[in-house]
């Protein structure tokens, strides 16, 4: 049985702040990188057909892979390697009506974890997808095969979309994304034996000003409990064709104010990859792949 919350870690918490959209652009690696360095963000999610991955993954590389868990973040929806989107809806109202091309969707599983394993030189420490895609009906039983199959050993933990609140308390955007696969995906992660985080934390509207974030960011440090995820896109700069450039920028300022180590809702939080706590055992950590 796994812990829960307050268990295994004496007074402290454990909390994973993962930094997605690593490989975007330029000014988001920058971000995720020096708040990496800081110790606190304690993962990154990347995005390996985006125009910025190569440069940011040679520079992501020399962190020691006890730092940070480094992953990928599964891009269905890129037009190009710029910032621009295709409109998720078309490939969400396939997911659900089961029209999805099964063939291709594992075939772009397997294309991105090959870029990946290329620039790093080892297996993702994690598995999630840019706007949740990774949970979609059709996508998750291909990305839980393919995880399965590629790292048999030591499986890639995968993100959780559950959110931490009681229902009546959620976001609506947060109940429809869980909604969207959420549960199918704990299940099927469940049977396959592969290990996943707790709850989400850090959905939001990408409103409001630096102000509304920082308290946004506060209630989800109080919330957090062991095995958690706060999910986070800071970046230096807006881009062109980035349509959440300027909450980045916001994100970041509020972020740059915490330490490794931090007092939320009377507690001490320490910040560490998910790797590193019960919920994240038996993930890659960095797992070597070898070369050719």
């Amino acid at each position: 049985m796994r812990p829960t919350a307050r268990e295994g870690f004496g007074e402290a918490r454990s909390l994973c702040i993962c930094a997605d959209d690593f490989g975007l652009s330029e000014g988001i690696n920058q971000a995720v990188l020096a708040l990496l360095e800081r110790g606190v963000v304690t993962a990154t999610s990347c995005m390996v057909l985006r125009s910025a991955w190569l440069p940011g993954a040679r520079r992501l590389r020399v962190l020691p892979p006890q730092q940070a868990d480094v992953g990928l973040h599964l891009d269905l929806t890129a037009v190009d390697p710029s910032p621009a989107e295709a409109p998720l809806r078309g490939l969400v109202l396939r997911s659900l009506a089961r029209q999805l091309d099964l063939t291709a969707v594992r075939a772009a599983i397997d294309a991105q974890l090959d870029l990946f394993e290329q620039a790093m030189g080892r297996a993702p420490a994690h598995v999630d997808g840019h706007r949740h895609v990774h949970q979609l009906p059709g996508v998750r039983e291909q990305l839980v095969e393919a995880l399965s199959t590629r790292y048999p050993a030591a499986p890639p933990w995968l993100r959780s979309t559950r959110p931490a609140a009681a229902s009546a308390t959620v976001p609506a955007k947060q109940r429809l994304i869980h909604a969207l696969g959420g549960r199918g995906l704990e299940a099927l992660a469940r049977r396959r034996g592969l290990p996943m985080s707790r709850h989400l934390l850090g959905v939001y509207g990408f409103d409001g000003g630096p102000e509304a974030y920082r308290q946004r960011l506060q209630a989800w440090l109080a919330q957090a409990g062991d095995g958690d995820v706060l999910m986070c896109h800071p970046s230096v700069r807006a881009v062109d064709g980035d349509a959440v450039g300027e909450a980045r920028v916001q994100e970041l300022s509020a972020l740059a104010l915490l330490g490794p180590t931090l007092q939320a809702a009377g507690s001490r939080v320490q910040l560490r990859p998910l790797s590193r706590t019960p919920f994240g055992q038996g993930t890659g950590r960095g797992e070597a792949v070898a070369a050719g």
